[in-house]
């Protein structure tokens, strides 16, 4: 594979130059559980893709500027599996690309290490299980953990773990990962190889953070203060990006810089920062858990810094010092009791003396057990102190509550919070989504229940259709209780009861009573258009003789059609003919991303006809401006410039696109000498790839106008290439609808018939259609088949040049010892670079001539143990500094450089 010169930024490739023989030794420390050469990080930011953690720059940019915050960044994929604005690489060479950009970005905000984990980038999805799935928990975790154990950072952030719509599902599991890793990386009996085979010792991490906060705040300097969380025990803490850097730029016009360096993903162009300080917002970082005491009432740049990277405020405890309250459980009934456990852990360099925990409870809660440690904690150590609260019999059920402590001690004083959620005996809720289930018990097992508040309860219902509408109860109490429940509905909508009962839930047991609901209403917009933002409000009263409480959730509506046999005459040829679509005309002129748009900018009508083997979709476009044609080469990505995605959902049931049928139609291609026809590909479904390979037999035909106003597309898709039979009374559609107006592959507006936020990856919220006398053959479901192959970082001298100097062995998997690959008479030599090259261990070593910022040449070189090989490694032009390797052998690495003489 040959490998493209790639940059690093300034102070990295600054480093590598004339480093000495001596440095390249990585002796264990005992005493610290690291690789002496090893970075010692303060940040660590955890994401799924380049550019994930671009809207958190400004922030690690201030950090590291003013206190000396030094970061990292943990990229699981290098995002090959996305789009391409600037050229055609697709897949492993467009990953080291987006590793380029991502580096360079990055340090703008002088951020320089970067760790990529070589999972493959297969597609956009908004399912975080089929992410676990793809990539492997166990040995992904793994990864994160060595990380974290090698860098020892102080502050772990991270995206938002939740299925909120929209809410990318890879980014979802790699928050998931980062919080497990929290956890895992200080627990000794986690990945215990780690410490008994690569010398690493537990690390704990002070405090866990996710990027961004729900609720409201105004922009402009006061932007942390006015910030007010939705779910008022939201611990939120912002950083203004209006503040002046050394350069004279604000943060948060160097953070756009940064960002236009993602050209590959169309950001080149990317909006000019404000200059208005009243117009520049926050980044907000919520609290999702924490070792050490914090502030809530801090607002300062530093607040999250405070206790773990720099001191705590003048008067409080040292830093270094713990402080956390665990809870026995979550979710309790009015007048019932919790334990609460406060842990004390002093620094390891010192004791803390005269300990004292006082809690700190809502108004009406009592509480026993003394907060008089027995004596000093000493250094390192960690003691307890155990109370019994108590909860009020009439407290408030359906919210949240702080439980609070302060420790007091001769060395300074601290504080710390502990969320629990007050239910009524019986809680009624609406029946989650399969991934919101699925999220719901992560949450719970993994000790953060209260991220379950970030989710609104919603189900989709067809528009004027029925469906079952389940209400799961749990008892919270103490004794067995029967009850009711009632469905409030809005109009529009109407339920075969108002209310059923349940009987004899036993304490602690889960049931549920299951409603038929009704749309009613036809005529109620439906999608986004529909109720508030697309919901239509519900509400779950449920009685038991300890009470009632009432909790909320949404419908969304769904559009549906009645798909009609194809007329008589029937051929795909861009028109529409008399009687060949008899069905209604469907409305594919709504947005869901992007910017609004008028009829004459983009709208777009549609029709579909189904025949005895074939699904018939009539496309008609209206658009002002046509954006950029791709060459046939690029026929992929169809959301990047003007095209049509066609999306069928076989059953109506599927929880991901893995099991459905999506195909990207160009109205047009950049290709002159066949008449730039069209092209269609299969994007991010069951069988991605070109349409002649991954959907056979599938036709289309398009009509651009001219003069430019608009294109009609029309296209029969064989039912067999679909990844299931059809259910005649339920099969999933949607059509989507990209506008461009620029030519640098950049789509401005998204519009489409079943319209919400994220909708192309959500299958639920796809609208629904019935075939009236149609017949599906028998069949077997189609297997998905995923991209499987992602860049790797041996493939790249950026991260093998970050490797050799930061300790952390490529793609962050065992770290080989140093002994295990030798590098000796290293020269430059006519044609290239020569050396000798000797490993105790069969394996595979790579190769780079390094000129202290570009790879001028590369080689790879199968070892076997113990046998020398002298090797030339190929220069064309230049004159490299430094030789650069790589050397795998049974899943373990290493990195090395060598100055050249």
């Amino acid at each position: 594979m040959r490998i493209k010169a790639f940059l690093l930024p300034t102070a990295l490739a600054l480093a590598l130059s004339g480093v000495p023989a001596a440095a390249l030794a990585s002796p264990v420390d005992k005493s610290g559980g690291r690789s002496a050469d090893t970075v010692d990080l303060d940040v660590l930011f955890v994401s799924a893709h380049p550019d994930d953690e671009a809207g958190s720059l400004a922030t690690l940019g201030q950090w590291k500027e003013r206190y000396g915050a030094k970061a990292g960044v943990v990229t699981i994929t290098r995002g090959e599996g996305g789009g391409n604005a600037v050229g055609l690489e697709e897949g492993p060479p467009l990953g080291i690309i987006r590793e380029r950009e991502e580096r360079t970005a990055i340090g703008k905000a002088g951020v320089e290490n970067l760790y990529n984990l070589d999972r493959v980038d297969f597609w956009y999805t908004a399912s975080a299980p089929l992410s676990e799935q793809i990539w492997g928990h166990d040995d992904t975790l793994a990864q994160i953990v060595r990380v974290i154990r090698q860098t020892r950072p102080e502050v772990i952030m991270t995206m938002n773990p939740s299925p909120t719509p929209g809410n990318h599902g890879n980014h979802q599991q790699a928050a998931r990962f980062a919080a497990e890793a929290f956890h895992a990386a200080a627990d000794p009996t986690a990945f215990p190889e780690q410490l008994r085979k690569e010398g690493l010792k537990p690390f704990r991490a002070a405090k866990f953070m996710r990027s961004g906060g729900t609720g409201t705040s105004a922009a402009g300097p006061q932007c942390a203060t006015s910030f007010v969380p939705t779910v008022p025990t939201d611990q939120v803490f912002g950083v203004w990006e209006g503040t002046q850097s050394t350069t004279g730029k604000t943060w948060a016009e160097i953070e756009v810089d940064a960002r236009r360096e993602y050209v590959t993903q169309g950001w080149a162009n990317s909006a000019a920062a404000a200059t208005d300080p009243t117009r520049i917002r926050c980044d907000f970082y919520t609290l999702i858990d924490s070792r050490v005491p914090y502030d809530p009432a801090d607002t300062s740049p530093e607040a999250i810094l405070r206790g773990s990277v720099l001191p705590n405020a003048a008067g409080g405890l040292p830093k270094g010092s713990e402080l956390y309250l665990t809870t026995d459980r979550f979710d309790l009934a009015p007048g019932e009791t919790v334990k609460v456990t406060a842990h004390v852990r002093a620094p390891r360099d010192r004791a803390l003396s005269t300990p004292r925990i006082d809690l700190r409870l809502p108004q009406g809660w009592t509480a026993t057990g003394s907060g008089a440690l027995q004596g000093a904690v000493p250094a390192g150590k960690e003691r307890t102190a155990t109370f019994t609260v108590t909860v009020p019999a009439d407290a408030a059920t359906n919210q949240q509550q702080l439980v609070g402590a302060t420790l007091s001690t001769r060395q300074g004083t601290g504080r710390t919070d502990r969320a629990v959620r007050i239910v009524a005996d019986v809680r009624g809720t609406l029946e989650p989504l399969d991934e919101v289930g699925v999220f719901r018990q992560w949450a719970g097992d993994s000790g953060y229940p209260q991220l379950d508040t970030l989710i609104k309860p919603v189900l989709t219902i067809g528009s004027g259709k029925s469906r079952s509408v389940r209400i799961d109860l749990r008892n919270h109490g103490e004794a067995a209780r029967s009850g009711t429940v009632t469905l409030g509905l809005p109009a529009g909508f109407t339920a075969d009861a108002a209310t059923k009962s349940y009987a004899e839930l036993a304490p602690g047991a889960s049931g549920a009573v299951t409603f038929t609901v009704t749309n009613t209403d036809a005529t109620l917009p439906t999608a986004n258009e529909g109720g508030t933002g697309g919901d239509y409000g519900i509400t779950i009263t449920t009685a038991s003789a300890a009470g009632s409480t009432v909790e909320t959730g949404a419908l969304e509506i769904v559009p549906t059609t009645e798909v009609p046999q194809a007329g008589d005459g029937h051929a795909v040829d861009g028109v529409a003919s008399p009687g060949e679509y008899s069905g209604e005309e469907l409305d594919l002129s709504r947005i869901w991303e992007g910017q609004a748009t008028t009829p004459q900018d983009a709208s777009a009508k549609g029709r579909i006809a189904f025949t005895a083997d074939a699904l018939k979709v009539f496309v008609q476009v209206t658009d002002d401006v046509l954006g950029t044609k791709v060459v046939p080469q690029d026929c992929k990505r169809q959301r990047r410039t003007d095209s049509v995605e066609i999306i069928v959902d076989p059953k109506g049931n599927s929880a991901d696109t893995s099991t459905v049928f999506k195909a990207g139609i160009f109205p047009v291609t950049d290709d002159p000498a066949n008449g730039d026809p069209p092209c269609w590909q299969r994007d991010a479904d069951n069988r991605q790839g070109p349409g002649a390979t991954t959907a056979p037999g599938m036709t289309v035909v398009s009509k651009v106008s001219s003069p430019y106003t608009g294109y009609t597309i029309e296209t029969s898709i064989p039912f067999a290439v679909l990844p299931d039979a059809v259910d005649p009374a339920r099969m999933g559609f949607n059509v989507l609808v990209y506008d461009s107006d620029t030519q640098d592959l950049s789509s401005q507006s998204r519009l489409g018939w079943s319209t919400f936020n994220g909708v192309r990856a959500d299958p639920y919220r796809y609208g629904l259609a019935t075939l009236p006398g149609y017949t599906p053959a028998a069949r077997q479901p189609t297997t998905p088949v995923f991209p499987d192959t992602s860049a790797r970082s041996v493939h790249s001298p950026q991260t093998v040049a970050q490797s050799a100097v930061d300790g952390v062995a490529p793609a962050s998997v065992a770290k080989l010892p140093e002994k295990a690959l030798r590098l000796t008479d290293q020269r430059r030599v006519a044609g290239g670079v020569q050396v000798t090259l000797r490993a105790d261990q069969s394996g595979t070593a790579y190769l780079y001539a390094w000129d202290g910022n570009a790879a001028l040449g590369d080689r790879t070189v199968e070892l076997k143990a113990n046998r020398s090989v002298t090797v030339t490694v190929p220069v064309a032009a230049g004159r490299p500094t430094t030789l650069l390797a790589a050397f795998e052998s049974n899943g373990a690495a290493l990195a090395r450089q060598l100055p050249l003489r």
